[in-house]
């Protein structure tokens, strides 16, 4: 699918003409509760100096930026390495027909009504369309982002890229490339890596399937021409609901026979994101000892993602859909151009492999932030799990404190290294589901504005008292009747 263009209507001129009424309603709505507070952090004046840099201009970038312009910080920069109008996964890489989440989530809005998703799909099809609506779908999910991004006033800079970081006085110190007017080396205070579940590391690739040509296999996080699949024998790895995207996917493009191959006995039923979706885990999570951070995240990775339903639904309709269900890929091999696997219940020949298998956690594979190895703690370097426990998917993971930033390994050396955040997927383990979607998004943006209000604010208590002393500002006239 195309990119969206931000600033061009998507719709007739009735419909763009309402969302500026709403737009304009959401800046009354705020007017109407203080809900931006006036301006006490200026951009610092050099040019190429930001208080805050922000990588990802989707969900999470887009909801940091509006909750730090709202908590009165300026000098905010946020670039995307996506054309605009294809930034996140939504028109790009995903692939199923809606949302999983509830229809009734917030979004970025912060608390702002008229900038809430149901205020948006409202304007556009009306109060009786969404109520009979199950879930949102993902293009106007993205619609809905832009139109977000505009009556917010964030502006992205796109189709620039994060290349490297390094430390400089009192900050980080970037180099970007790509179409940003910026200098192509700028520092700032904070960084905040809001780039995807895969924020952290990338796609999970086996390495039985990492062997193997690239023509002969395409994970879910890839953005392709799926039409290749038509006529083709495919094997599809995993049971998730990724994986039931892709088989979907590929019996609507004409696959001959798309067999799924799972270690799972059976498919999972439960999603844990719908118990975790309460004030106190998702407010307070952060702030539990890591002894139990750990209990809860054995059960949490426990519960695997399942289908939805209509994803399952649709799948199983197909006559040519195998699913092969606690099994699982022993070896490959090509053979005559055509894949053979050999998996617990016997030989299965294919064309293509697809994969649903997620994401990793391995900055090895974020060449831009290669100047950290080694100097930030992992899980894995500040607990020791209960004799008998192992979830690598939490050990791996960065041990990141109660406002996203990276713990440095040396304390003196590399301090530097706290003042990048990590608010993506990555993040999960210490603070958990509030920067992994849109079901906890509206705790994950409160807690990284009002961490960087509280630390800049300390940061600089010395010249705001300075200020404080030298304030003389009159409120009150006597107009000279005080006798002499």
């Amino acid at each position: 699918m195309q990119c969206l263009t931000p600033n061009q209507p998507s719709f007739s001129g009735g419909v763009e003409h309402r969302l500026e009424q709403l737009a304009a309603r959401a800046a009354w709505e705020m007017a109407c509760i203080e809900a931006e507070a006036p301006v006490w952090l200026k951009k610092p004046e050099d040019d190429a100096h930001y208080n805050v840099v922000i990588v990802g201009g989707g969900l999470n970038g887009l909801s940091a930026a509006f909750a730090l312009r709202r908590r009165g910080i300026e000098g905010v920069f946020v670039i995307d390495q996506a054309e605009a109008g294809c930034e996140g996964p939504w028109i790009t890489s995903a692939r199923m027909k809606t949302l999983r989440s509830p229809k009734t989530l917030a979004g970025p809005d912060f608390g702002i009504p008229s900038l809430s998703p149901r205020a948006w799909y409202e304007t556009v099809y009306g109060a009786e369309t969404f109520a009979g609506l199950e879930k949102i779908g993902r293009e106007d999910w993205m619609r809905y982002m832009l139109w977000f991004r505009k009556a917010s006033g964030v502006t992205v800079h796109n189709e620039t890229r994060l290349e490297a970081v390094a430390e400089a006085e009192s900050g980080v110190r970037l180099k970007i490339s790509g179409a940003a007017t910026p200098p192509r080396e700028i520092t700032c205070r904070r960084l905040i890596m809001a780039n995807g579940m895969d924020g952290c590391g990338g796609p999970y690739v086996p390495d039985n399937v990492r062997a193997l040509a690239k023509q002969f296999w395409t994970h879910s996080a890839e953005v392709t021409d799926d039409s290749h699949l038509n006529g083709k024998d495919v094997i599809v790895l995993g049971s998730a609901t990724s994986s039931f995207d892709w088989a979907v996917t590929a019996l609507e493009a004409g696959a001959r026979r798309v067999t799924m191959v799972a270690r799972a006995k059976a498919l999972a039923c439960t999603e844990a994101l719908a118990w975790t979706n309460f004030p106190g885990y998702l407010g307070s999570f952060a702030e539990l000892p890591d002894d139990e951070k750990w209990r809860f995240l054995q059960h949490y990775y426990d519960l695997k993602v399942p289908p939805t339903q209509d994803q399952y639904d649709r799948a199983t309709s197909y006559a040519n859909f195998v699913m092969e269900l606690g099994s699982g890929v022993a070896s490959l091999a090509i053979e005559d151009g055509r894949i053979r696997a050999e998996t617990k219940n016997g030989t299965i020949h294919a064309d293509h492999i697809l994969l649903g298998t997620g994401y990793g956690v391995d900055f090895s594979m974020r060449p831009e932030l290669a100047s950290l190895a080694g100097r930030f703690a992992r899980w894995r370097d500040r607990y020791a799990p209960p004799e008998g426990e192992d979830c690598q998917t939490v050990l791996q993971a960065p041990y990141l404190g109660r406002t996203f930033e990276l713990t440095p390994m040396d304390a003196v050396q590399d301090r530097w290294v706290s003042r990048i955040h990590m608010f993506n997927g990555g993040a999960v383990p210490s603070l958990g589901p509030v920067s992994n979607g849109i079901t906890g998004v509206k705790y994950g943006i409160a807690r990284i504005a009002d961490g960087m209000t509280r630390a800049f604010f300390l940061e600089d208590a010395a010249h705001f008292q300075e200020k404080l002393a030298n304030y003389r500002e009159q409120h009150f006239n006597p107009r000279d009747k005080i006798s002499a």
